[in-house]
């Protein structure tokens, strides 16, 4: 596997305590833009809350009145200073701890693969990759599939990704 060029800011601000470590979250965040071949240096910050603040900004910035798994918001800076950058940020990734300890416990998958499958999702959106129609998804969902095989984890989308 090549090494794609990322840093990571990571916000622990959640009152869960075990959460996979900044080394998890590179390599997850990495993989991602190895199978979505994006090989620029860039910066992902990524936000782990809890259920308060997650419901706060799925209400905000998708009308939903309830917790989610992942939300993504990219970079809205113009291509131009962008390119100027040395390391040109992709974006915020905001998951929240409690709904993904609930969704791998309710769907019976590893805590860990869950976590690197929500930020290799994530990952992808901030790269442009959406799942809004059907070919769009088959797209992502393919790419999110073949980064969790590079890291050693199951499908996400079967019953036995653990």
């Amino acid at each position: 596997m090549t090494r794609a060029l990322c840093t990571l800011s990571l916000q622990r601000v959640t009152t869960h305590k075990e959460l996979p470590k900044s080394a998890d979250f590179r390599a997850w965040i990495n993989v991602a833009m190895i199978v979505a071949n994006y090989q620029f240096a860039s910066e992902v910050l990524i936000r782990i809350v809890d259920d308060e603040e997650s419901q706060s900004l799925n209400g905000q910035y998708r009308g939903k009145d309830y917790a989610t798994n992942v939300l993504s918001f990219p970079s809205e800076l113009p291509h131009e200073i962008a390119a100027a950058m040395t390391r040109a940020p992709l974006g915020d990734i905001i998951i929240c701890a409690p709904v993904v300890m609930a969704e791998a416990k309710e769907q019976e998958k590893s805590l860990q693969s869950h976590w690197a499958h929500l930020t290799i999702h994530g990952v992808l959106h901030l790269l442009g990759y959406d799942h809004i129609d059907d070919d769009e998804a088959e797209q992502m969902e393919a790419l999110e599939v073949q980064a969790m095989a590079l890291l050693g984890y199951s499908n996400p989308y079967t019953c036995d990704a653990a």
